[in-house]
């Protein structure tokens, strides 16, 4: 599989983006195993972009595998300084199922109820709403009731 090319911008950017990343995957003397090669097929469907260390001191052999890593699995070489490489490979899509019958999740709302003197903090509580319940002014929570329809609407069913 060939390796992604990009455009001097997009490696510019994608260099920002990885300066922050700690090496996900760690080399080592072996070098370049199949499972080693998982390893980083794996990391760059979950993350896109990623940095790998080489424990060889070998400047060929880094070069060698940097390019071979970006060969093999289909991913763009953005960057090799010393013994970190940077990968980047676009992540796939990811499906979803749309769940028509499933309802709304609970959801955990903070009230805040001001002291009447002016000074003290106010009292904190921190309340669970599930999907059919709403939270009413007065910090109750009460079940959701269902929408009413209009009187034609009802009629014409």
């Amino acid at each position: 599989m060939p390796h992604i090319e990009l455009t001097p911008a997009q490696r510019r950017q994608l260099r920002a983006d990885a300066h922050h990343l700690d090496p996900v995957v760690l080399i080592g003397s072996d070098g370049l195993t199949p499972s080693v090669q998982k390893e980083v097929d794996a990391a760059l469907n979950a993350h896109g972009l990623i940095k790998v260390r080489v424990s060889s001191d070998d400047r060929q052999a880094r070069g060698l595998i940097f390019q071979s890593l970006a060969g093999d699995l289909g991913a763009a070489p953005v960057q090799q300084i010393g013994k970190m490489m940077v990968l980047w490979r676009p992540q796939p899509e990811k499906e979803r199922t749309v769940d028509e019958d499933r309802m709304p999740g609970p959801r955990d709302i903070k009230i805040l109820k001001h002291s009447s003197r002016g000074g003290q903090r106010p009292e904190v509580k921190m309340l669970r709403v599930l999907g059919n319940q709403r939270l009413t002014a007065g910090g109750q929570v009460k079940r959701a009731k269902p929408k009413q329809k209009s009187i034609k609407k009802r009629q014409s069913d």
